[in-house]
């Protein structure tokens, strides 16, 4: 069994790997992580230490597979890709939040719609209405974040928690 990381001990990559290695002991040691991922050992290290800027995408996906961990995709378009880094992050929340979150964004649901509808009737979005449709994006954008949030609580759990290494479907 590998060290504890002490450099990498908060990186995003290094977390979802050590969480992995409940189910895997190969995962506590990078050693056994690269072989798995079919890279070198410096390689997931330059990961992990965050040397390398931007990680392969196809990198990521085997990562967020094998460790069971699909917010590293998130973390990976919101944070590295220069393309995604407008999209929502997304916590790893439990299903009882992610459901208070979606109820609370339902309810304003119904008064974005009236304002998106009062807003865009005539066709021209006035100055006085602007702030009207910031708060219109902000609503839509927290309902994003909502369903982004939930579709990975559905990824991580739905498989009854095991890594791609475990299941029999991979």
């Amino acid at each position: 069994m590998g060290r504890r990381p002490t450099k990498a001990a908060d990186n995003p990559f290094c977390k979802a790997r050590l969480a992995a290695a409940q189910y895997n002991e190969k995962l506590f040691s990078k050693e056994g992580a690269a072989e798995l991922l079919g890279v070198s050992v410096s390689t997931l290290s330059d990961y992990e230490l965050g040397l390398t800027k931007i990680i392969p995408p196809d990198m990521v996906v085997k990562m967020s597979s094998l460790y069971n961990a699909p917010e590293l995709e998130n973390y990976y378009c919101t944070e590295m890709c220069p393309l995604g880094c407008e999209m929502p992050k997304v916590n790893a929340d439990d299903l009882d939040r992610i459901s208070i979150k979606a109820l609370a964004s339902f309810r304003k649901i119904n008064e974005t719609r009236e304002l998106l509808l009062d807003i865009t009737e005539d066709g021209v979005i006035s100055e006085d209405e602007k702030e009207a449709l910031n708060k219109v994006l902000k609503n839509l954008e927290e309902l994003e974040g909502v369903t982004q949030n939930l579709k990975i609580w559905i990824k991580k759990n739905m498989n009854d928690g095991k890594a791609a290494f475990e299941r029999e479907d991979k």
